[in-house]
């Protein structure tokens, strides 16, 4: 065999044992994480559906306490399906994206009443179900049930692009990562694989300075032979979105707050909130001010000093705060209530109101 044949052969063969040494690994650094089923146990749907959901868009380390909450609170779907949506959101507050708590509670509430609290277990119907798209799918179908399919989640994206040396821009390359993710599934142990790729994002091939003596493909890494490794994945330029401005209006009656549910449809939908201007790019101070709540005994609101700055996803925001006291006896205005300011932990006020009511209260 000529060295060209023998080297094309060794290749060839690093190739096809990538899922073996990929398995290998995780075997010897899997980590532990609270939803992740032990070596050799079967995992529980609920608690991989529970942290998939709380893990889009959020760090492990943000989602560890909030998973072990939700556990505590509701060990099961059919808990948490029987449970209130305003429960929900209060436990969710402060883990933002919150579209996602009414997806996961919707959710719950279906394979509760409809699946007699039994998780489907084939990608097709779990997509069937509220909130679950074509990853969250995979990934319960797979890691749940060992199904043979696999999610591409940001580290997966990372580690495939980097392997293959993918040169195509997010998000176009996405079909093509989930083409060549699939490579790296071995004729059995789906779960274990999929979670590997993404250990192995998460702690090997990080997005800055991976570690790449470390990996267990680095032998036949695209990225790494041709040294360009951390340029990948490719990504088109973000459009970031145009400031939008508005007021917030803390009231206080005694040692009381003046809040209101927003809207269960659109952002932070049915979260708790303090009344508020509308937010509009270029709005002016005198208009947001004009869209204050009516109120018996306010002649005047008191502007507080300096702003509250928040980065939504598409969008960041700035808030003016005025403040006001009310009579003891005064009545909220339709559609608003008062809350002792002794429980406001316990309310569901997205991260922007508890920095608005912070701010309003000099807490």
């Amino acid at each position: 065999m000529s060295s060209r044949a023998a080297a094309k052969s060794r290749s060839t063969d690093q190739q096809t044992d990538r899922p073996a040494r990929l398995l290998a690994w995780y075997d010897r650094h899997r980590r532990t994480l609270p939803w992740r089923a032990k070596a050799g146990e079967r995992a529980d749907p609920y608690r991989v559906w529970l942290s998939e959901i709380m893990l889009q868009q959020t760090t492990v380390r943000a989602v560890g306490p909030y998973f072990e909450k939700f556990v505590a609170r509701w060990p099961d779907v059919t808990a948490l399906g029987r449970a209130s949506l305003d429960d929900v959101l209060r436990m969710w507050a402060g883990l933002g994206y919150y579209s996602r708590a009414r997806n996961l509670y919707a959710c719950a509430v279906a394979v509760t009443g409809d699946h007699g609290g039994a998780f489907p277990d084939t990608e097709e119907g779990l997509r069937a179900l509220p909130g679950i798209g074509p990853y969250t799918a995979a990934a319960i179908a797979a890691i749940a049930f060992d199904r043979r399919t696999m999610p591409v989640d940001g580290n997966i994206e990372r580690v495939v692009t980097r392997l293959y040396a993918i040169e195509e821009a997010l998000p176009q390359a996405k079909p093509l990562i989930q083409q060549m993710a699939a490579t790296l599934l071995g004729p059995a142990r789906a779960g274990d694989s999929a979670q590997a790729l993404m250990d192995l994002g998460a702690t090997i091939c990080t997005p800055k300075k991976p570690a790449c003596a470390l990996c267990p493909l680095n032998d036949d890494c695209s990225g790494r032979i041709r040294g360009d490794q951390e340029t990948f994945p490719r990504k088109a330029p973000k459009k970031s979105g145009m400031l939008r401005r508005g007021a917030a209006f803390v009231v206080t009656r005694g040692g009381e707050l003046l809040v209101r549910s927003r809207p269960e449809k659109g952002l932070l939908g049915g979260m708790t909130e303090v009344p508020g201007s509308q937010w509009l790019a270029g709005q002016v101070d005198a208009a947001a001010l004009a869209q204050a709540p009516e109120l018996k005994g306010v002649a005047r609101w008191h502007r507080k000093a300096g702003i509250v700055t928040h980065v939504f996803t598409h969008f960041p925001l700035e808030l003016v705060v005025y403040t006001a006291s009310v009579a003891a006896r005064t009545r909220a205005p339709e559609g608003m209530r008062w809350v002792p300011v002794a429980t406001l932990d316990g309310e569901a006020f997205p991260n922007v109101m508890r920095k608005v009511i912070a701010h309003g209260l000099d807490l």
